[in-house]
């Protein structure tokens, strides 16, 4: 995905402050510098220096210029930075999850402590991914880290036994974790670790909502075989959704398949004949609309289909889709507050911290404003 002149000054700007090469009180170039050295308009820096601004690392001085935020002791920021842990064993996997690094690192909140991000330790590629997780977490545990952000193993690799290995070795060390996008124990039950993610239950009830408003009357959920807790808890939200619309409720129209397989979609499509789709995911919705097509079936004219998370290609598909936007930069500041919030306060009650996902209309639903 290209990146806007904007943004690229910007991430330029932050990592020159982050890294030193502008110290906190110093003054940093004039717009027009900045102009000159990018080769952009006034408009596109100003707007890149406005976002440093809003992101709490510099501070504005009329009739002086733009300077580097002071030591933030102010912020409640320890002399001494602390450091955190990345343990996001399907980063690179799952789309969300590097934006939502980024919006850690960004955070105002972030400056003064070190993030250590596990692609960049050490680990033999010929190990199994539940094995990396533990190699990076005991790499964690060597380090003393003050906390640890966890995105739990999904089903496909162990994921009980190491996530609950991990987490109870952290807990033991008296590391702090902070579980981003799911729990690792199975919805509904609950761990005792602070969680940042989005609401999924709702999130599965507005995809489903939207196309019981544009008509449909045999909506089916389709997610890929072993998902993980997350989707359970769509799931829940669909089926919320067809009960609050007085649609039947049926087990056999939640399926888990290979949605890139045209023979388990075409059996669907005989034992559902849905005429609405909800995805668990933009990946499962992407690959389903290929297989539909193959199929010869039309979307949205014969089946309509809503996604979940709007990843970066979602509006390139064949047919752009309708998805759920998941905020996954904001959900990594978030963390970062979440975070610090614990290490300043352990006794307070555990916390599921969770994002609103607003829907994002495009051709795939068939909808007025696609």
């Amino acid at each position: 995905m290209k990146i806007s002149k904007h943004r690229q000054i910007h991430d330029t700007l932050r990592l020159e402050i982050l890294h030193g090469k502008y110290q906190p009180g110093q003054k940093i170039p004039s717009e027009a510098a900045l102009v000159t050295r990018f080769g952009a308009s006034r408009i596109t820096v100003g707007r890149a220096v406005r976002d440093l601004h809003r992101s709490g690392l510099v501070e504005r001085r009329a009739g002086s210029g733009t300077y580097v935020r002071l030591p933030p002791a102010e912020m409640g920021v320890p002399e001494q930075g602390l450091t955190f842990g990345l343990l996001i064993p399907d980063r690179g996997r799952t789309e969300i999850f590097e934006p939502m690094c980024q919006g850690m690192a960004e955070s105002p909140q972030a400056l003064g402590h070190a993030l250590l991000w596990s692609s960049s330790l050490s680990r033999d590629p010929s190990l199994s991914r539940a094995a990396q997780a533990w190699e990076i977490c005991q790499s964690y545990l060597g380090r003393r880290v003050s906390g640890v952000f966890f995105a739990p193993l999904e089903a496909a690799y162990d994921e009980d036994q190491t996530n609950h290995r991990i987490v109870t070795a952290l807990d033991q060390a008296g590391i702090t974790v902070v579980l981003l996008d799911r729990d690792f124990l199975p919805y509904p039950k609950r761990s005792r670790h602070d969680l940042v993610g989005i609401d999924n239950r709702r999130t599965g009830f507005a995809a489903t909502q939207h196309l019981v408003e544009l008509g449909c009357r045999h909506i089916a959920f389709v997610t890929y075989p072993e998902p993980a807790a997350t989707i359970d808890e769509r799931i829940a939200g669909y089926r919320e959704a067809l009960y609050t619309n007085s649609l039947p409720v049926v087990q056999a129209h939640v399926q888990r398949l290979a949605p890139d397989s045209q023979e388990q979609v075409q059996t669907l499509l005989h034992s559902a004949t849905p005429d609405g789709i909800v995805c668990a995911n933009d990946r499962t919705a992407g690959q389903l609309m290929h297989s539909l097509m193959q199929l010869g079936h039309r979307v949205p004219q014969d089946i309509r289909i809503v996604g979940i998370d709007d990843i970066a290609y979602a509006s390139l598909l064949p047919v752009p889709l309708t998805t759920l936007h998941q905020p996954a930069r904001e959900i990594g500041q978030a963390a970062m507050s979440a975070m610090l919030d614990r290490l300043a306060r352990p006794d307070m009650p555990v916390r599921d911290i969770l994002l609103e996902c607003p829907l994002i209309v495009r051709k795939s639903c068939g909808g007025l404003n696609a």
